[in-house]
């Protein structure tokens, strides 16, 4: 199928992608008619990424970029930004939002490789395999089965029964685990999981507790001196969702006084830039402590399924407006008409708007074929299609009306 013209050139639109985003997302641009394109393999601070942001329009990040309001003032044509992971609290959503910028990001693309990653790491810190295997590193041998044992009985705690939390409560039922949750909001189970309505009586029962919680007001050091009392003598604490979630120096006590018989941790308050940089956490060198480095979702096939579903939505906007997925711009989607030219208007939810692009392009005897408007607490997204022969001109006439803060015509 040929790719239908636009009304600006795919080969002129900057695409600039950062911290090795993969292979599978530039193939699909390229496949999409988007053949400019930058790629730089780790992340920029914000000066550099304010100078690298001019012209461009659109960017691609993972987690370690941050896009302040300061880079998004800086960001002269980007229309999208894509965040090429689970998360989006590394970028201003505000700032994007008010600049009319459509944010999406991939929530669902890399669920199996950290569920299959939080069961892993329950085997190997109930049998205390980190600490047979630093012995054997060190030419000691630890052959004994005293403080080992299996998973199946044991009960699994999950903070958060979102998309990942409720896959690795699936896979632990499957183990032969036992398995309670705690969510804010009242979530159906898979299985034979139970939602417990409180926190420290899970954490109490829980041999096992995993964390899947976005980083918020909410969940800022939920886990923290008093929740760790609360958690059983002996259990395990495995944290996969954000950095700033755990207070990692009460987490230290809890396992060098043996409240805990050992952690996960992948996540932390403060990261590196970049790999190969040092890393310093005052969990370091911990007993039957596994740390890594913010690897959860870090798989070939994950980093591919995220590369082509953030791709596919960024392309979607793009080529048809269609917003659907966006953090900042209201959800609209219109199937393309034939014999039109397609318009964008962005604008400041202030009443009347829509009122005034009807009644501009009628003064006009501007035919509107298609139309729909949705608006959040900043912004209002109207897609039109028009007929053809005065599309120019309705695009002149919507970058008139009050509030205006960005219009485009896509085709």
């Amino acid at each position: 199928m040929a790719i239908a013209s636009t009304s600006y050139p795919r080969n002129k639109i900057k695409v600039l992608l950062l911290e090795n985003i993969s292979d599978a997302a530039v193939k699909e641009l390229e496949a999409g008619g988007y053949t400019h394109i930058e790629r730089i393999g780790g992340a920029l601070g914000e000066a550099d990424l304010i100078k690298a942001v001019r012209g461009v329009h659109l960017l691609g990040i993972r987690s370690k970029t941050k896009v302040t309001k300061n880079v998004l003032e800086a960001a002269d044509k980007l229309l999208a930004i894509g965040a090429f992971c689970i998360g989006v609290n590394q970028i201003d959503l505000k700032a994007a939002t008010e600049k009319g910028i459509a944010v999406f990001n991939a929530p669902h693309a890399n669920t199996r490789s950290v569920a299959e990653l939080i069961i892993g790491l329950s085997v190997m810190l109930i049998r205390k395999i980190a600490d047979k295997n630093a012995a054997a590193h060190r030419g000691e041998w630890l052959k004994e089965a005293k403080g080992s044992f299996e998973l199946r009985g044991k009960t699994l705690g999950i903070i958060g029964y979102g998309n990942i939390g409720s896959q690795v409560s699936i896979m632990a039922e499957a183990m032969g685990m036992q398995v309670m949750y705690f969510d804010i909001a009242t979530k159906l189970p898979h299985g034979n999981a139970k939602q417990m309505r409180d926190l420290k009586e899970m954490l109490k029962r829980s041999d096992i507790v995993t964390l899947h919680v976005p980083s918020d007001r909410t969940t800022r050091n939920m886990i923290n001196a008093d929740t760790l009392k609360a958690m059983r003598k002996g259990s395990i604490l495995i944290n996969h969702s954000r950095g700033d979630v755990v207070d990692i120096n009460a987490l230290k006590k809890a396992i060098v006084n043996g409240k805990l018989s050992g952690a996960a941790i992948d996540v932390f308050p403060e990261e590196p830039e970049k790999s190969g940089d040092k890393f310093v956490t005052v969990l370091q060198n911990l007993p039957n402590v596994i740390l890594t480095p913010h690897i959860g979702g870090s798989t070939e096939e994950a980093q591919a399924n995220i590369g082509l579903d953030v791709t596919a939505k960024l392309i979607k906007y793009l080529d048809f407006g269609t917003s659907e997925g966006s953090h900042t711009v209201p959800p609209v989607s219109l199937p393309p008409q034939a014999g039109t030219h397609r318009i964008l208007h962005i604008h400041r939810n202030i009443p009347g708007v829509l009122g005034e692009i009807n009644s501009r392009l009628s003064k006009r005897g501007i035919n509107i074929t298609g139309q729909y408007l949705k608006t959040n607490e900043e912004i209002g997204y109207v897609i039109l299609d028009v007929e053809s022969k005065i599309a120019k001109e309705a695009f002149e006439l919507l970058k008139e009306v009050k509030g205006t803060i960005r219009s485009r015509m896509v085709y």
